[in-house]
Order: C-alpha cells, then structure tokens, then sequence
C-alpha cells in the first residue's frame, strides 16, 4: 500500500485546516499522478475521460467545472486529447453555438484500462479509516467543496 499518512514532524503550519487540506490533497495527487504515469496519463486527463464516461453531451464550460479545471487549461489539454483520438467535437443539436465533447471507442478504453488503478488507490486510502469515519470525511469534504452527493 503506498502510504499517505501524513506523519512527519509538527510544524507550526499544521495548525491550520487549509494548509492540512492542502497537504493530504498534495499525498493523494502525486500517489495518483505516480500511478497514471505508468499508464501515460495525467491525472486531469483520466478526470476529463470518467467524466464524459458517465456524463453525455457535456459543454466545455460544464467539464471544466466538473474537472477542477480553468477553460484555457481545459481547452488546450482536450485539444491533445483530440489529437490522440481520445475524445471528439460534436456541435450540439439544441444549440450549433456550443461544442459537446465525446468520448471514442480508444477513449473509453484508456479510462477503463486505468478505472482500477484509480479504485485502488481510493480502497487504499479509505482502508485506513472504519465505516463512519468515511462517512463523516466524505459529509465533511462533501461541504467543504459545496458539492452534493
């Protein structure tokens, strides 16, 4: 199990709840982006494909909200991702002035291909806690984010 228990010495900046925040996100960020790494893939790129994996039809401007992503930083990586055959532009019939981006059939196979190691990683994490301590981190970081769910 890649460890991402936080435990070093004390710092005057463990005090603060953002800078803990920002520390366990850093641990669990670079184990992923590690593992995606094998696979050739960042970790915004397998955020955008199991997003439109589950989501259809989705705007630029609603995937760059999903995917923790500015729409500049957002249009140039799927403009790589286009180019790699992963994902595809389809004008959208209710409105020809926005862009849906679809996954293809070599899309659907690279997130499915790296689905596991994501779950994996989460099983890993959450091993360290019981029941209702995952369900309080989830309720806890659920408002936090000002997601629902």
């Amino acid at each position: 199990m890649m460890g991402f228990s936080m435990k070093q010495a004390p710092t005057p900046m463990d005090s603060y709840i953002s800078y803990m925040l920002a520390a366990a996100h850093r641990a669990v960020h670079q184990s992923l982006a590690s593992r995606l790494k094998e696979h050739g893939m960042q970790v915004e790129t397998w955020r955008i494909l199991e997003t439109l994996d589950s989501e259809s039809h989705l705007t630029m401007g609603e995937l760059a909200r999903i995917v923790l992503m500015n729409p500049p930083t957002l249009t140039k990586m799927v403009d790589r991702m286009v180019a790699q055959g992963l994902v595809h532009r389809q004008i959208a019939a209710s409105d020809q002035r926005k862009v849906n981006l679809l996954l293809t059939d070599l899309g659907r196979k690279r997130m499915t291909d790296i689905r596991e190691l994501v779950r994996l990683q989460d099983r890993e994490i959450l091993a360290q806690f019981d029941t209702q301590q995952v369900e309080m981190l989830n309720r806890v970081l659920r408002d936090l984010s000002g997601t629902t769910g």
